[in-house]
C-alpha cells in the first residue's frame, strides 16, 4: 500500500476571529500545520490545536509567516535574509517549546501564504528557512511546494523535504500555483479537485490552466482548513485516497541526534 500525507493548515483563529473547522477537519488528516501568531493563532489557539491533534494522533507542524494579522499572511514584504531567518526561528521555536510542554514533538515547518509563496521562487528567502529549521532542530522536515527552491534549500542543508501539492489550487505551467487574485486560483468543485489529487499522486503529473500536463512529485496534499465545506472536503478526500490503495500516514522524521 502506497503512502501519502494530507496535511491541513490550521490553529488560525485569533482572539474572537474564527478561522476554519479544525476540529472537524481532524480526524481526515495526518499532518497538522499550526499557526505560531504572526498571521493567526494566538496561544490558547495554539495549545489547543496542540491538544486536538495528539487526541487524533496528526503530526504537529508550525505555520510561520511574515508579521502580517491584518493581510492574514498574504501581503508580500522586502526583508533581508538575516530578518526571514530570525522571523521564522522566532515562531517555530514559540510552537517546538509550547508542544513539548504538552508531551508532544514537533514533527515539521511548513511556511504560511505570501512568505512561502516567495520562498518558492527565491533563493535567499528559501535558505534563510530551511537555515532556521537545521539551526533548531536538524530533524524537523521542511515542507515545500514541490519543484521549488524550498525543497532544494532543505536538502542543500541536509535536512529531510516533504514535496507538497495542492488539492484545491490550480498550477502554472511552471509549476507554481496560480495567484489567489486570479479568477481560477481556486477549484471550488470538489470532484475535480479529488481528479486532480488523484492525477498527482497517482500519475505524478498535473493538468496546468493551459492545458499542458506537467511533471509533479506529490509526497503531502494539502487542503484549506478556511474553505467554505472543508471538513467534509477533508473527509471525502481521506476516503477517496483510502479506497484507491493509499495509507494516509504523516513521514517519518529521521533521527540525526
Amino acid at each position: 500500500m502506497s503512502i501519502i500525507d494530507l496535511n491541513c493548515d490550521m490553529g488560525e483563529s485569533w482572539g474572537t476571529r474564527v478561522v476554519g473547522e479544525d476540529a472537524e477537519v481532524m480526524p481526515w488528516i495526518s499532518s497538522a500545520n499550526i499557526a505560531c501568531g504572526f498571521h493567526g493563532g494566538d496561544p490558547m489557539v495554539m495549545r489547543y490545536t496542540i491538544d486536538l491533534a495528539l487526541k487524533h494522533h496528526v503530526a504537529i507542524g508550525a505555520h510561520p509567516s511574515f508579521h502580517d494579522l491584518e493581510g492574514f499572511g498574504r501581503n508580500n514584504m522586502d526583508l533581508s535574509a538575516v530578518e526571514i531567518y530570525h522571523l521564522v526561528l522566532y515562531q517555530i521555536s514559540a510552537l517546538k517549546g509550547m508542544a513539548e510542554a504538552c508531551g508532544a514533538r514537533l514533527h515539521h515547518v511548513k511556511p504560511h501564504g505570501a512568505l512561502y509563496n516567495m520562498a518558492a521562487g527565491s533563493s535567499v528567502y528559501a535558505n534563510a528557512i530551511a537555515a532556521a529549521v537545521r539551526d533548531l532542530d536538524p530533524n524537523l522536515i521542511l515542507y515545500g511546494l514541490s519543484g521549488s527552491e524550498l525543497i532544494r534549500a532543505g536538502q542543500s542543508k541536509g535536512l529531510l523535504t516533504c514535496s507538497e501539492v495542492f488539492a484545491d489550487r490550480t498550477y502554472q505551467d511552471d509549476g507554481s500555483l496560480t495567484p489567489r487574485q486570479m479568477s481560477n486560483a481556486l477549484i471550488t468543485d470538489k470532484e475535480k479537485a479529488i481528479e486532480q489529487v488523484m492525477m498527482m499522486v497517482g500519475e505524478g503529473k498535473v493538468r496546468t490552466v493551459s492545458g499542458r500536463d506537467i511533471p509533479i512529485r506529490a509526497e503531502t496534499i494539502c487542503i484549506h482548513g478556511d474553505h467554505e465545506g472543508a471538513a467534509i472536503f477533508a473527509r471525502e478526500l481521506n476516503l477517496a485516497l483510502g479506497a484507491a490503495g493509499y495509507s494516509i500516514r504523516a513521514m517519518e522524521q529521521k533521527q540525526t541526534s
